[in-house]
């Protein structure tokens, strides 16, 4: 996987449209160190039976809040209301940007919970294969580019699948799965967790006699709300001027819209998302 992200960067930094590529490289490769590192505590949360959709709501409200702390403290509170307000015609597309994200960081939550990052995360990165496939055949971004700059980015993907591959055929021993419930049982003792409750958060299920949680009036009250918002921002939203190949973009969504069923309907099937 390391092999091929380095024939990615070898081609992204060649000569390209921009004056500036290999800033792009470093901004790449820093947010690959960044977001490698975040997986610390979602272990920690995991092993002592947190739900991932818990962890999720945590995580984004932690990353709304940094982000308009940061756009305050260096915009200040009324140029950045003018900077939205210039930018409403697009907010409705950066949030369903966000929408899909979060529900892909739902099911790569399940995945660290359940195989552990040093496998979930991974094969989490798959999406290379996505972003290369929209990349080339819907928006053409390698279009008039040399055959050794195709020859890289595809050669690179594909190195980086074979990896994937290999992890996610890889079999958990018998004395790695001793040491997660080891793991398991230290940070129940350590935070007060009965230690049937975290033994069945790690199975994907409930315990006997448990009570299944309620939808309460203030849940509905929170869906309507943020329905509402996406549907406020998406009246004011301008359809951007975009030069794409519709075919291969209709069959990308159809397979994208298969593989989200097939995988939901495991995974439910197994945890109910529980």
């Amino acid at each position: 996987m390391c092999a091929g992200a380095a024939l990615l960067a070898v081609a992204s930094s060649a000569p390209g449209p921009t004056a500036h590529s290999l800033h792009g490289v470093w901004a790449a490769l820093g947010a690959g160190i960044l977001w490698g590192t975040m997986y610390i505590p979602y272990r920690k949360a995991y092993l002592t039976g947190m739900n991932p959709l818990s962890f999720v709501t945590f995580f984004s409200f932690g990353e709304l809040g940094m982000m308009t702390i940061l756009s305050v403290s260096s915009l200040g509170l009324a140029p950045l209301w003018q900077e939205l307000l210039s930018a409403r015609g697009v907010i409705f597309w950066l949030m369903l940007g966000g929408f899909v994200w979060v529900i892909g960081d739902v099911f790569q939550q399940y995945a660290a919970k359940y195989v552990g990052i040093s496998r979930g995360i991974p094969l989490s990165n798959s999406n290379q294969l996505w972003g290369l496939l929209w990349g080339i055949l819907v928006f053409g971004e390698l279009h008039g580019r040399s055959f050794s700059v195709y020859l890289e980015v595809i050669g690179g993907t594909l190195l980086m699948m074979l990896g994937v591959g290999a992890i996610a055929f890889s079999s958990a021993t018998g004395q790695e799965q001793t040491r997660w419930k080891e793991a398991a049982i230290r940070e129940s003792d350590r935070y007060g967790v009965a230690a049937e409750f975290v033994e069945a958060r790690m199975d994907g299920r409930q315990l006997h006699g448990e009570l299944k949680p309620s939808r309460s009036a203030l849940d509905w009250v929170l869906v309507v709300l943020a329905t509402g918002v996406f549907v406020i921002f998406a009246a004011m939203a301008r359809v951007p001027q975009m030069s794409l190949h519709w075919g291969p973009a209709a069959l990308l969504t159809a397979v994208l819209f298969l593989i989200l069923f097939i995988c939901g309907l495991a995974l439910w099937r197994t945890t109910r998302f529980n």
